[in-house]
C-alpha cells in the first residue's frame, strides 16, 4: 500500500510541475510537455481507482472515519481535476461554466489538490519518503541488482496500458466530436476578431484616460523617456499577424497593429487589433504582443518599460 501512495504522491507532483510550466510554453517543439501531462493525468486516474479499490473498504470495515472522510475529500478534488480536464478534451468545444472555462476549473482544482496531499501524508505518512528495510533472514543483495519482480512488472505494464488507453480514448472523443484544438489544449476562436476581455484573476480593466496616459522608457541610467500615443504612433506602426493563446483555454489568430519594440528602443504595444482600435479590456493604449508565448506574457495595459 505504501507504495501505491509513493505513486500517488509522485504523479500528483509531476502533475503540477508540467501544469505549471506549460503555463509559459507556446512554441510547437514544446508540445511534448503537454502530451506528457495528458499520459501522466491519465496515470493518476487508474491509480486512484486502484488505491480507492484497495483501501476504501478496509477503511470502513475497521470504522476509521475520519480517514475515510479525508480519503474521500482527496479523492473527490483529485476526480474533480481529472473529470474537468477530461471534459475538455473529450467534449470537442469549449466548455465554460458561469464565467469560467472548465479548463481554468481543471487547473485550480489541480492547484487545490497540493496542501490537501501535503496533509495527507502528515504525519505517519512520511514513511513514503523511506524505503522499506530488507528482512534480517533475506541474503543482503545491493538495490540496484535486486530484479523485478513478475507482480510489479505486471502491475508496471497494466498502469502504462491503461493510461494510454485513456488518454488516446479521450482524443478520439474529441475527434469524433469534431474538435480542434491547439497543440497547448486551447480551443480555436474565429481567426481575425477580438479576444475575450480575460484577466488571470477575473478582475476588471483598470480606468485608463488615453490622453493623459504615457509610456515611460527607462533605462535606470541615462535613458528616461515618456511617450504619448501620437508620439508611440509616429514612430512607425506595423500590422503583425500573431497567435494570443490563453492559459484559461482559448487561442485566438489576429492581426495587431503596433510599434516593433525594436523601433521603441525597449517596448511598445500599440493602438490596433483586428483591423480595429485596441479595446481597453485587450490592454489599451498599449498591449505587449509576444509570438510563440503563452497569454500570461501578452502584458496589458503597459504603462513603463525598465530595461535591466
Amino acid at each position: 500500500m505504501a507504495a501505491l501512495d509513493r505513486l500517488l504522491a509522485l504523479l500528483i507532483a509531476a502533475l503540477v510541475t508540467t501544469g505549471l510550466v506549460t503555463l509559459r510554453l507556446g512554441a510547437e517543439n514544446e508540445a511534448w510537455v503537454f502530451v506528457v501531462h495528458g499520459v501522466l493525468a491519465a496515470a493518476l486516474a487508474v491509480t486512484v481507482a486502484m488505491k480507492l479499490g484497495r483501501s476504501l473498504p478496509k477503511a470502513i470495515r475497521a470504522r476509521r472515519w475520519g480517514r475515510v472522510a479525508f480519503g474521500l475529500v482527496l479523492s473527490a478534488a483529485t476526480i474533480g481535476a481529472l473529470v474537468a480536464g477530461f471534459a475538455w478534451v473529450a467534449s470537442g468545444r469549449l466548455l465554460t461554466v458561469a464565467s469560467w472555462t472548465v479548463l481554468t476549473l481543471h487547473a485550480w482544482i489541480g492547484l487545490v489538490l497540493v496542501p490537501i496531499t501535503i496533509l495527507h501524508l502528515l504525519p505517519r505518512r512520511w514513511r513514503l519518503l523511506r524505503l522499506p528495510s530488507r528482512r534480517a533472514s533475506r541474503p543482503a543483495v545491493s538495490r540496484g541488482s535486486r530484479p523485478l519482480t513478475r507482480r510489479q512488472l505486471l502491475t508496471a505494464a497494466t498502469l502504462g496500458g491503461a493510461s494510454l488507453a485513456i488518454f488516446g480514448a479521450a482524443q478520439l472523443a474529441e475527434t469524433l466530436a469534431g474538435g480542434v484544438r491547439r497543440f497547448t489544449g486551447s480551443r480555436w476562436l474565429p481567426a481575425g476578431g477580438v479576444p475575450p476581455d480575460t484577466t488571470f484573476f477575473g478582475e476588471a480593466a483598470p480606468p485608463i484616460d488615453p490622453a493623459t496616459w504615457r509610456l515611460r522608457v527607462s533605462d535606470g541610467a541615462a535613458v528616461d523617456v515618456s511617450y504619448d500615443l501620437a508620439t508611440i504612433r509616429a514612430l512607425g506602426e506595423a500590422d503583425r499577424t500573431a497567435v494570443l493563446d490563453c492559459t484559461s483555454g482559448w487561442a485566438l489568430e489576429t492581426t495587431w497593429r503596433g510599434v516593433p519594440l525594436a523601433v521603441v528602443l525597449r517596448d511598445a504595444g500599440t493602438t490596433g487589433l483586428g483591423g480595429g482600435p485596441l479595446p481597453v479590456a485587450n490592454g489599451a493604449p498599449c498591449r505587449l504582443v509576444a509570438p510563440n508565448r503563452r497569454g500570461l506574457d501578452w502584458v496589458k495595459w503597459v504603462t513603463e518599460i525598465r530595461v535591466t
